[in-house]
């Protein structure tokens, strides 16, 4: 696992996750700017994604094992796509409390990954 890119990833996430929790507080629902940001971040946890794959396909191993490794990083690469899905369905200001519990949920996933990978 790169150190840096699970820093950027946990960093994005908790930025994601201020920003749309003020929206939230503000009552307001997500917005096109609140979008771009769960993308940067879902494709910074693709990034994660495939350095982890192509770890662990160079004969890196997890030491607390691949399968919870794999589960892990299919669960970080998830969490924000989801809750963007589901502020879309509701269109209030908990649509932005979705977001922002959907990032801190992907921030402790990354710590649990590196945690999991041996760090």
């Amino acid at each position: 696992m790169l150190d840096a890119l699970t820093v950027a990833v946990t960093v994005t996430a908790l930025a994601l996750a201020a920003w749309c929790g003020f929206a939230a507080y503000r009552d307001q629902p997500t917005k096109d700017w609140h979008f771009i940001g769960m993308a940067v971040v879902s494709v910074l946890a693709l990034a994660q994604l495939v350095v982890g794959v192509v770890q662990l396909a160079s004969g890196d191993k997890a030491q607390e094992g691949t399968a919870i490794f794999i589960a892990y990083l299919i669960g970080s690469f998830a969490a924000v796509p989801a809750a963007g899905f589901l502020s879309l369905a509701e269109r209030t200001r908990w649509g932005s409390a979705t977001v922002a519990a959907g990032a801190v949920v992907l921030a402790v996933l990354e710590v649990r990954l590196y945690d999991i990978w041996g760090g």
